[in-house]
């Protein structure tokens, strides 16, 4: 199989958990909401599958695919397959961010003022990462085993930094927590309209950034020995990473692992090709949006399923993404260690 096919297989999972997203839901059964797609169905059906529904699910490919494309970044530019912005302190700056701008409400509460907070929080985490282990190392010399170990840290000052917001205005704490599970749930055309523009620039400049990304992932020496200079461009593919993650954060909240999930999906799906930057970028923005939209999918059955008495269960899309990264973390780990034992033996 060409690795065009790979790609238009992951385009047809996105597309086939895409559309489920559009036909699962409490208010509306499939049938009506496919009446509805077809412009047959009662105003009121039309309005909730074109209104709420469409606009979720564009939300949450939009979101995927900039975790999916921080993902593939960070794993290249620190050269372990472990990585992704909840280990880096990108993604908890982000989410600072976001919660940041919640609490000060007004119009810094909105779609477009969340997404720049977001921004400026996946900034400073990123930032401070950066300072930290460039400090240590020598500037534009940090070494990607120094990242990660102070990414971890600079991960668990900011989620500290976020609890506190949290605990200063416990009455919106209830609001708040999608912020740090992750969630579509009231995601509209405002939402998509503010993450698109995100989605499609980290994207471009992700796969222009390709050929930097392969030589970062092999090593320095490398890298500089064919004219590289190393520490600018490291630094210009991690902000591509921050502005990922945070308009995906923005809009959706943490959505734990997606930007660990996504890339080793497309690998898995791309095969050999999954080497080539160029496509595993593109590969794990479809693998990312995939995998967004198809938790959303069993967060809403398992709420449309679940007993729940007077009030719906709504489970958020992040609890689902939580567990199935985590399946795929000791997956991972579990390879690593029986590859380590088996050099060693």
């Amino acid at each position: 199989m060409t690795a065009l096919l790979r790609l238009l297989l992951l385009t047809a999972g996105a597309a086939v958990a895409g559309t489920a997203g559009l036909l699962v839901g409490t208010a509306v059964s499939p049938m009506d909401a496919v009446s509805a797609l077809a412009g047959i169905g009662d105003p009121p059906a039309r309005e909730l599958v074109i209104g709420l529904r469409m606009p979720r699910v564009l939300v949450g490919f939009a979101a995927g695919a900039c975790f999916g494309v921080a993902g593939v970044v960070l794993q290249s530019v620190l050269r372990n397959p472990l990585a992704s912005p909840e280990v880096t302190g990108v993604g908890s700056g982000a989410v600072l961010g976001a919660v940041a701008a919640t609490l000060a409400g007004g119009a810094v509460a909105g779609p477009i003022g969340v997404l720049a907070v977001a921004v400026l929080g996946g900034t400073l985490g990123g930032g401070v990462l950066w300072l930290l282990a460039g400090r240590a190392a020598g500037p534009g010399t940090a070494d990607p085993l120094r990242l990660a170990v102070s990414g971890v840290v600079v991960s668990a000052v900011l989620a500290g930094g976020t609890l506190l917001l949290l605990t200063a205005r416990p009455q919106l704490a209830g609001s708040l927590v999608r912020w740090l599970v992750g969630s579509l749930n009231g995601r509209g055309w405002e939402h998509w309209s503010a993450v698109w523009p995100v989605a499609l620039v980290v994207l471009v400049a992700a796969v222009l950034l390709a050929p930097v990304l392969a030589l970062l992932a092999v090593d320095d020496d490398h890298a500089r020995g064919v004219g590289l200079a190393v520490g600018p461009w490291r630094s210009v593919v991690v902000l591509v990473a921050v502005l990922a993650t945070a308009g995906a954060v923005a809009v959706a909240g943490a959505l734990a692992f997606v930007g660990l999930l996504a890339p080793h999906l497309a690998r898995a799906v791309l095969g050999p090709a999954g080497a080539d930057p160029r496509l595993l970028v593109p590969g794990a923005a479809l693998a990312g949006a995939a995998t967004v939209a198809a938790a959303d999918v069993v967060a809403q059955a398992v709420t449309v399923l679940a007993p729940t008495g007077d009030r719906p269960l709504g489970m958020p899309t992040g609890a689902v993404t939580a567990v199935a990264g985590a399946v795929v973390l000791i997956v991972l780990v579990r390879r690593s260690s029986r590859a380590v034992l088996g050099g060693e033996s």
